[in-house]
C-alpha cells in the first residue's frame, strides 16, 4: 500500500520536477524578465550617483506597460524636476521643462549616460531585450550571495540594437532573480557589473530592491538605484504613454 502511494507521488510530481530542472537558457531569462517587468507597472525609486569626491541624489517615478511602453519622471532635485523620458516601442523621447521642448532621441544616443549616472539611456527604457535580441547559453550553476544561480551567457544577434559583445547574467534558481550581470564590449573587456541586492517582497513579488551599477574602469564610482514602491497591477491606457502626457504627468 505504501509502495503504491509512493509510486503515485513519483508519477504525479516527476514531470513537474523534470520540467523545472530542464528549462532552456532562454526560458530562464524570460522567466527572470517576466518576474521583474511583466504587466502594467508603477514604480517610485531613489538614485544615488557616487563619485570619489561627490555624491548626487535623485528621486524618480516610472510607469511601464510590458517592454514596449515606459515613462520616467524626475521628481527631485528641484532643478531637474519635471524632466521626462518616454519609450514607445522602438522610439525614445525626452522632455525638458526648462525650455519646454520635447526631443526625439536617435538610436545613437542609447548608449549615452542617463542623467550623468552610470546607467545608459538604453538601461532605463530597455530599448533592447535580453530575451529577443540575444542568443542564450547556460554555462552552469554557481552561488551569488549564498543563493544558487544559473550562469547564462548572452550573445547579441547580428542585427540587434545592442552594443555589448556579450553579457553574463546570474539568475537565482528558486526565485528567478537577476542577482548579478556583467557587460562586456566587443573586445571582451568588462565594462560594467550590475548587482541586485536587498531581496525582499515588494509589490507582491520577491525582487532585489537595490541595484548597484559599477563601471570597471572608474575606481570609486557607482550608481545605486533603490526601489521604494512597486505596483504590478497599475491601471492606465496606452495613451498614457504619449508625448503630450510627458508634460502633464506627475
Amino acid at each position: 500500500m505504501k509502495a503504491t502511494f509512493l509510486y503515485t507521488l513519483l508519477i504525479l510530481f516527476f514531470p513537474i520536477f523534470g520540467y523545472t530542472q530542464n528549462l532552456t537558457a532562454k526560458e530562464i531569462i524570460k522567466k527572470m524578465d517576466d518576474n521583474a517587468y511583466s504587466g502594467q507597472l508603477s514604480v517610485t525609486m531613489k538614485m544615488s550617483i557616487v563619485r570619489p569626491s561627490w555624491t548626487r541624489k535623485m528621486e524618480l517615478k516610472s510607469w511601464a506597460d510590458g517592454s514596449d511602453y515606459s515613462l520616467i519622471l524626475v521628481t527631485s532635485p528641484a532643478r531637474e524636476k519635471g524632466i521626462t523620458y518616454l519609450k514607445r516601442e522602438k522610439e525614445m523621447w525626452n522632455y525638458q521643462p526648462s525650455i519646454d521642448r520635447t526631443i526625439k532621441m536617435p538610436p545613437s544616443m542609447m548608449m549615452q549616460s542617463w542623467m550623468g549616472s552610470d546607467f545608459k539611456n538604453d538601461d532605463l527604457v530597455r530599448q533592447s531585450s535580453v530575451v529577443v535580441d540575444y542568443t542564450h547559453k547556460l554555462l552552469g550553476k554557481t552561488k551569488v550571495d549564498g543563493r544558487e544561480c544559473y550562469k547564462i551567457q548572452l550573445t547579441p544577434l547580428e542585427d540587434a540594437p545592442v552594443v555589448w559583445g556579450r553579457v553574463l547574467i546570474w539568475v537565482d534558481v528558486k526565485e528567478n532573480l537577476q542577482l548579478k550581470t556583467e557587460f562586456y564590449d566587443e573586445d571582451n573587456d568588462l565594462v560594467n557589473t550590475m548587482l541586485g541586492q536587498e531581496v525582499k517582497e515588494i509589490g507582491g513579488r520577491i525582487l532585489p530592491t537595490k541595484i548597484i551599477l559599477i563601471p570597471a574602469d572608474e575606481e570609486g564610482s557607482k550608481t545605486i538605484m533603490e526601489y521604494t514602491s512597486m505596483e504590478f497591477d497599475a491601471k492606465f491606457e496606452s495613451r498614457f504613454f504619449s508625448t503630450q502626457n510627458m508634460k502633464r504627468v506627475r
